[in-house]
C-alpha cells in the first residue's frame, strides 16, 4: 500500500473527503476559471471514488455493460453505489426508452446527481440511502440488514462498479441476496471484485496483507478500505443468494494481465438467476 493511500486511510470519514477536495483544489480552480470542465463532470475534488477520469471511465464502463450483459436502451437498471453518476452521466445518452435507479451512502454524490442528471433526465432516479461504511461516514444503518428500497423482479439489469470491493463478508451475503430478489429472472447482474484464488499465488498492484477465511484486507484497521475475495467463496455467496456465476473476467490490476485487453481494472463478475 502507498504511503499516500495509507495516509488517507488514517484519516476520519469526513476528513477523508475533505482532504481529497484540498488535494484537486488547484486543477479544480483551473478548470473552472478556464471552462475546461463539461458541465455533465462534478468537480475532481468531489469525485470520491475511483481515479479523476471522469467522463472516458464512465463511457468505459457502459460498453463493459452492454458488453457482457446485452445492456439494451430499453432496460429497467438498478446502479448500486452509483456514486456522484459516473455510470450515469455516460448512460444518459444511451438509456433513452428504459429507466435507470441509483443509490449511495455518500449524500453529496446523490445531490449533484440529482441537480445535474435528473433534472435533464427525469428516467434517471437517485436516492440517498445512509448506510454504514467506515471508509466514507459512521451512519448507524447496518449494509448487512439493509434492504434495498425496490419492490421485488423489476430490474434487468443490476451492476455493481467497486462496491464490493469495499464491503465486508456479512455485507456482501445481504447485497447479493438483494440483487436476486429485486432482478428479473432473466436478469442479470454485473459487478466488480479483486478475486484470488488459494490454488495458486497472484500478484498485482494492490495488496492485501491481512488473510483471513476467504478473504483478505488491504487494512485490517479500515475494513471497507479495499477487499479481495476468494473465487470459492464468491461461488458459495452467489449460489446461497439464488445467483449463479455465469462469467469472471480477470481486470488488469493483476500482474499477469495486459491493460490493453482488459476492460476493467478491477475483476468483472456476472451473475444470473438460478
Amino acid at each position: 500500500m502507498s504511503a499516500l493511500r495509507s495516509y488517507y486511510y488514517k484519516l476520519p470519514p469526513g476528513l477523508r473527503l475533505l482532504g481529497r477536495k484540498i488535494y484537486y483544489f488547484p486543477i479544480d480552480l483551473y478548470e473552472g476559471l478556464t471552462g475546461k470542465r463539461s458541465e455533465n463532470e462534478p468537480k475532481k475534488g468531489d469525485i470520491y471514488v475511483g481515479s479523476s477520469d471522469f467522463i472516458p471511465h464512465g463511457i468505459r464502463q457502459m460498453n463493459v455493460l452492454r458488453k457482457y450483459i446485452a445492456l439494451s436502451n430499453t432496460d429497467h437498471v438498478l446502479d448500486v453505489g452509483c456514486g456522484i453518476g459516473r455510470t450515469a452521466v455516460a448512460l444518459t445518452g444511451f438509456i433513452d426508452k428504459g429507466r435507470y435507479d441509483g443509490f449511495d451512502a455518500v449524500e453529496k454524490g446523490i445531490i449533484w446527481c440529482n441537480k445535474n442528471i435528473h433534472k435533464k433526465y427525469p428516467n434517471f432516479n437517485f436516492k440517498f440511502t445512509p448506510i454504514y461504511n467506515d471508509l466514507y461516514n459512521t451512519f448507524s444503518q447496518k449494509a448487512e440488514n439493509f434492504t434495498f428500497p425496490y419492490d421485488k423482479a423489476v430490474f434487468d439489469k443490476v451492476f455493481l462498479f467497486s462496491v464490493f470491493t469495499h464491503m465486508q463478508i456479512p455485507e456482501i451475503k445481504r447485497y447479493l441476496s438483494e440483487i436476486s430478489r429485486v432482478m428479473k429472472t432473466d436478469g442479470q447482474c454485473l459487478a466488480t471484485f479483486f478475486l484470488y484464488d488459494n490454488s495458486k499465488t497472484e500478484g498485482g498492484s494492490m495488496h492485501f496483507p491481512h488473510q483471513y477465511d476467504g478473504y483478505k484486507l488491504m487494512d485490517e484497521k479500515v475494513t471497507a478500505a479495499n477487499i479481495a475475495v476468494s473465487i470459492s467463496l464468491l461461488h458459495q455467496m452467489a449460489y446461497d443468494a439464488g445467483l449463479h456465476v455465469t462469467t469472471i473476467k480477470e481486470g488488469f490490476w493483476r500482474t499477469d494481465v495486459e491493460k490493453e485487453g482488459a476492460d476493467e481494472f478491477q475483476d468483472i463478475v456476472v451473475f444470473n438467476k438460478i
